[in-house]
């Protein structure tokens, strides 16, 4: 397997090796989400209330992959950090400590989904025509709860040791599974929305035993379920899990509580078309943002382990790099939206009727697009160099305490419509990104410097 050499390669093409699969893996996994629906809104006579019914289920999907993150992408930096220090055993534990974690998690979720499916459901604002369709297919789903997380939670340990390109097919796998699988069941076995469900489970199990495969048999770290002698070790490393882990936990479910405010306000100001305009634009921010998160994501094992070894040049070049890449990216798409943002649009939908509303809506939304970029880089480095407090802080504050309320307040106190809910998001870019990243300035800079001299 082709390995990244973190300790003695240069830093830039550290992080585009790293980069640039996990951009593939990324893209193959947000096209095979899109086929999926795809499909299913093609079911003869069902299509459209099938979609609907899958969309109530996708609350369940976010919070499993959320706590996928909590337990995966917050040991892989702490196991990295130990790999530089060239701690062995320590993150040997790490590592297994997560899977455990991991595999007990998904007990637990996957009994809780399929024991109160029908109240949880009804919760999320199912119909009982709805629920017809939505409770088969989460309870299958829900069967799929331990693949789905360990092929997400644990494929940020193969990433970490070097294999990205193998990290990328572990992705690659379930997805092209997925394209695969699902005409098959939905329509040549018609089993319908059923069937759907099948295929997602089938295809997270072929990923998930893969990444499982590597990293018991490929990997210089084995993974395994943590030893009675070390549950000691393992409860003090589950709780810096945990803490680090529960930044990306928290931007998974606020983004999901910001979509409900907008969506719940821009039904009232503006109707059902604010609420197609406001997909559109999640939807191109999704795609938008995949390389920003790649390229990030990328840079973060190699943050890692040259912080754990005590590089302080390593880890300051490796956050100039990505800077660099991520705000390039982002002043090319920036300009593409503000000048062309039919194209943008009509990605999503060939409706002209929305076009008139939509423009308009765009370039406000994405007016301080590069703001975000700060955020993005602050939080990275804050989760690479194991800084919790920051990384959760940070994550509460641009999502809950300001995009949130004033998604309320522009609207209503200050009388700006639905320009009010889409004007929240630039400035919450301009403030959270500006604090995020001149708090990783204040604080991390000077570490590195006496790090550097303490070394010297």
């Amino acid at each position: 397997m082709k390995r990244i050499d973190f300790e003695n390669g240069k830093i830039t093409s550290n992080i585009l090796n790293a980069a640039i699969p996990m951009l593939i893996a990324q893209i193959l996994s947000l096209l095979y989400n899109i086929v999926d629906r795809i499909y299913i809104a093609r079911i003869p006579k069902i299509g459209t209330t099938a979609l609907g019914a899958v969309g109530l289920c996708f609350p369940i999907i976010i919070i499993i992959t959320a706590f996928s993150n909590l337990f995966g992408s917050g040991g892989a930096p702490i196991f990295s950090i130990k790999r530089g220090m060239k701690e062995n055993e320590k993150a040997a534990i790490i590592m297994n400590t997560s899977f455990s974690m991991l595999c007990f998690g998904g007990i637990i979720l996957m009994a809780v989904g399929i024991l109160f499916a029908k109240p949880i459901l009804y919760l999320f604002g199912a119909s009982d025509s709805a629920i017809v369709y939505a409770y088969p297919y989460m309870i299958i789903y829900m069967i799929g709860t331990i693949p789905s997380m360990l092929s997400t939670g644990m494929n940020p340990f193969i990433n970490a040791q070097g294999y990205a390109t193998t990290g990328m097919i572990s992705v690659a796998i379930g997805a092209i599974a997925n394209i695969v699988l699902d005409p098959i069941f939905i329509f040549v076995f018609d089993m319908g929305i059923e069937g759907a469900a099948i295929a997602t489970v089938i295809s997270q199990c072929m990923s998930a035993i893969f990444v499982l495969y590597i990293l018991r048999k490929r990997t210089e770290y084995k993974i395994r379920f943590v030893r009675k002698n070390e549950f000691k070790k393992c409860v003090y490393f589950a709780k810096n899990i945990v803490s680090l882990g529960t930044a990306g936990c928290i931007m998974q479910l606020t983004n999901s509580l910001v979509s409900i405010c907008c969506n719940n306000v821009l039904s009232v100001t503006g109707g059902d078309v604010y609420v197609s305009v406001m997909t559109i634009i999640s939807s191109a921010r999704q795609m938008i943002e995949t390389p920003i998160y790649a390229i990030n994501e990328g840079a973060s094992p190699i943050l890692s382990f040259n912080y754990g070894a005590g590089k302080a040049d390593n880890v300051k070049k490796s956050i100039k790099v990505m800077m660099c890449l991520v705000l390039i990216y982002t002043a090319v798409m920036w300009g593409i939206i503000i000048t062309k943002p039919e194209f943008i649009i009509g990605i999503f939908s060939s409706d002209k009727t929305l076009f008139k509303d939509a423009v308009p809506a765009l370039k406000i939304y994405f007016a301080a697009f590069i703001f975000m970029d700060l955020q993005y880089i602050g939080q990275t480095v804050f989760k690479s160099l194991n800084k919790k407090k920051q990384a959760i802080f940070f994550s509460l504050l641009r999502k809950v305490i300001i995009v949130a309320p004033l998604t309320y307040a522009l609207p209503y106190v200050f009388n700006m419509g639905t320009d009010g809910v889409f004007m929240a998001e630039p400035i919450s870019n301009v403030i959270g990104g500006s604090m995020c990243f001149i708090t990783m300035l204040a604080t991390v800079m000077p570490e590195l410097k006496r790090m550097k001299n303490n070394r010297i």
